[in-house]
């Protein structure tokens, strides 16, 4: 959840990501293995294989929970959160829109890209927000109408090296 300060598409995620690490690419989508997507739905069972037969191991309850994707396999995406719970979703559960999760209790968010900026909102930890640019080392994100700039570090949902504009 965000509060004030006192002062004042499907492919779309993977697009934003740079391809670091292994620069290894799905074999269905061609798109960069890992990346990032957020649950569709507020609900989503992770499979223990790629289909309705095999048990459901594990089930996300949080619309727009960031996911990261490690491999595809027909319309299945094996997909892992924050902790590395996960298994196989079906892709129509998933979507492109990036999201991260707040992993520092109370965080600022800032009006600039600088620790030294203004705070014009906090988040709490387990937050999911939109995630808008990121540089190098910070990233805009927005929820609960609310918009700052936090270090890359706080959250989940992208990697280091990544670069969004």
């Amino acid at each position: 959840m965000l509060a004030q300060a006192a002062s004042p598409a499907d492919a779309q995620g993977a697009h934003d990501q740079t391809e670091a690490g292994s620069g290894q690419r799905g074999a269905v989508t061609n798109l960069p293995l890992p990346r990032y997507v957020s649950l569709k739905g507020n609900e989503g069972n992770a499979r223990r294989g790629p289909s309705l037969s095999h048990r459901i191991d594990w089930v996300f309850r949080h619309a727009g929970m960031p996911l990261r994707v490690v491999a595809e396999f027909g319309h299945w995406r094996r997909v892992e959160d924050k902790d590395g719970a996960g298994g196989w979703v079906h892709y129509a559960l998933l979507s492109g829109v990036r999201t991260a999760l707040v992993t520092e209790d109370m965080l600022a968010l800032r009006a600039r890209p600088n620790p030294d900026a203004d705070i014009v909102a906090q988040a709490e930890s387990g937050a999911i927000v939109r995630l808008g640019e990121c540089n190098r080392t910070w990233c805009q994100i927005s929820g609960g109408g609310q918009r700052g700039w936090v270090p890359k570090t706080a959250i989940w949902g992208v990697d280091p090296d990544e670069i969004r504009d």
